[in-house]
């Protein structure tokens, strides 16, 4: 299969790094023009290096905004007018017991997780229906359907992804574009690594195992049995957002390793 987005624009956000570089990165190899994000220059001026490192022919710029709020997302809608392929990646996870989640930081990740994607969406989508193609993606996670019990608000906003994302593509059905939900599983993003790099250190084993003991302690389904690279998510997505996904749409696409114990 030989993907070609050349002549194809598109947005990845939150993608200086992990998951949505790597997005990047491969949308880039498969030809798109491709628009990074992140919430500094600094950062994104450092990722447009690094891509165009690695991908010497890329056609790539980049966005620093803060799409969790109205205000950053329209700074970035002011830079960016339309794109073909949207793929919203950004978002915020960490631990936090239920009872100790205070108002704010439900409301933080709500509009960092979902109401960035819903905005954009909502900017973009009807400049998609006019040429007749385009691709929505919302980037989830196996939380939506495994809510974790450390990670209530943050399973809530990846849950909310799933519905957005379905929903959508029933407003779009027939026009040509396209909406669907990634669910990755425990992945070795800078993420996770920073989150185990005190057992690695004191373990002295590679990080790949290190991550391997996770998966298999926190997530013992896991058919996988050992953490994704974030290369092997961001092939999905590139396939999801190509010309040969015409008939996927709707759909919850999981790259989670057999983390979800369910054969739907």
């Amino acid at each position: 299969m030989n993907i070609n987005l050349s002549g194809k624009t598109a947005l990845v956000t939150g993608s200086a790094g992990g998951i949505g570089f790597a997005i990047a990165e491969g949308l880039a190899r498969a030809g798109a023009s491709v628009v990074l994000n992140g919430l500094t220059d600094d950062e994104v001026g450092q990722a447009l290096a690094k891509l165009k490192d690695k991908v010497p022919a890329a056609q790539v710029t980049g966005v620093a905004a803060n799409l969790g709020s109205a205000a950053g997302t329209a700074t970035l809608l002011e830079a960016v007018p339309s794109v073909d392929i949207l793929v919203n990646n950004v978002g915020i996870y960490g631990p936090q017991d239920f009872f100790e989640t205070p108002d704010d930081v439900w409301t933080r990740f709500f509009d960092v997780n979902v109401m960035s994607g819903i905005r954009l969406a909502r900017a973009y989508g009807l400049g998609m229906v006019a040429k007749g193609w385009g691709r929505i993606l919302f980037i989830s996670s196996e939380s939506a359907l495994n809510v974790p019990a450390d990670m209530i608000h943050y399973g809530m906003t990846k849950t909310a992804n799933l519905s957005v994302s379905r929903g959508l593509a029933k407003r779009l059905a027939g026009t040509g574009v396209t909406v669907n939900a990634i669910l990755p599983g425990p992945t070795l993003s800078e993420g996770l690594q920073s989150l185990l790099k005190d057992e690695q250190a004191a373990s002295g084993l590679p990080m790949d195992e290190v991550a391997a003991k996770f998966v298999a302690k926190n997530r013992p389904g896991s058919l996988l049995r050992r953490a994704a690279s974030v290369d092997e998510v961001a092939n999905l997505v590139v396939y999801a957002a190509s010309p040969q996904a015409s008939a996927t749409t709707g759909a919850a696409l999981r790259v989670d390793g057999g983390v979800v114990d369910t054969i739907a």
